[in-house]
């Protein structure tokens, strides 16, 4: 049992997908930098400068140094990344069509044609060795499940942390157990919207369904709020739209939320619309965290505070 004295100065621990990020604009090689959902806003928090703690299992690669690097330089606890020499640290080529803004994504390098390592989850050991992180979280973030993260979900949720669940699928037979521990579920309509509405209706969790350039509807219960899109005046990239969308939403609750209390929607809105004016302005430019690199933290942190349209 931990201590008071254990516990950590520790804002958010989170887990899930988390690569280097190959992207081609154009078809030519542009960049590369830490990259998957779980890193984009793990990442950005800490440029935000939130306690940020990654719980990850990397290869003991090059590329694994350089994501733990990325991470530090970014201001975050980088003690819970554990380097394996049994696996690889993955990564993912993203092509950009700047023109139209849209991009893909691919598991296999776009110049040799060789297939990518892939993510792998964290495991009981990993998790055990973040016991005072997990104890001291505000805020626990997944976007993927294994009997690992779950075991770390439910950490965090006994220790009073709101658990903010994005779920790449509903197919994993451990998915109705982490839906009882999400305060906040946030998913795409278009994508897992059929499986996935039915479920939450009957949860306790407050939904977040993005519904693309339309906007997205925050939901409890029988309530729903409806949050139009906004407006920017340059898409470059849609890349990382959503993931900016939580670290708006993340930020906005770290200020406000009592731990204590149930999230209601009335709760969300606010940070919500946060989150989509720091997508929109990152849309601007290239990269799911163009706007960090083009215009820096500061400018971020503007823009979450009074919208992408205000002066700078």
């Amino acid at each position: 049992m931990l201590c008071e004295s254990d516990l950590l100065d520790v804002d958010v621990v989170g887990t899930g997908f988390t690569v280097l990020d190959r992207i081609y604009a154009d078809g030519d090689f542009a960049a590369e930098e830490l990259g998957g959902s779980c890193g984009n806003v793990l990442v950005s928090l800490a440029m935000l400068r939130r306690q940020v703690a990654p719980l990850l299992a990397l290869g003991m690669d090059d590329i694994g140094t350089r994501l733990v690097e990325e991470f530090r330089r970014a201001g975050a606890d980088t003690r819970f990344i554990r380097r394996r020499w049994d696996i690889l640290s993955p990564i993912i080529a993203q092509e950009l069509d700047t023109a139209s803004g849209q991009h893909s994504f691919s598991f296999t390098c776009l110049e040799t044609k060789a297939e990518f390592p892939r993510y792998q989850p964290i495991d009981d050991l990993e998790v055990a060795s973040a016991a005072s992180a997990l104890a001291a979280c505000s805020v626990f973030y997944a976007d993927r499940l294994s009997s690992g993260i779950l075991r770390a979900m439910e950490d965090a949720h006994l220790a009073g942390a709101i658990i903010y669940f994005e779920p790449s699928n509903v197919h994993d037979e451990l998915f109705d157990d982490a839906l009882e521990l999400a305060a906040i579920i946030k998913y795409s309509s278009d994508r897992l919207g059929p499986e996935l509405d039915y479920k939450i209706g009957q949860s306790s969790a407050v939904a977040i369904v993005t519904h693309g350039a339309d906007g997205l509807e925050v939901r409890h219960g029988p309530k729903s709020v409806w949050c139009e899109a906004v407006s920017t005046a340059h898409v470059t990239d849609t890349c990382g739209s959503g993931d900016m969308v939580s670290v708006g939403l993340i930020d906005w609750l770290l200020n406000r939320h009592d731990r204590r209390q149930t999230l209601q929607i009335e709760d969300m809105i606010n940070g919500v619309i946060a989150g989509q004016h720091l997508a929109a302005a990152n849309c601007g430019f290239a990269g799911a965290r163009g706007l960090f690199r083009q215009k820096g933290a500061a400018y971020a942190r503007h823009v979450l505070k009074h919208g992408v349209h205000s002066r700078w």
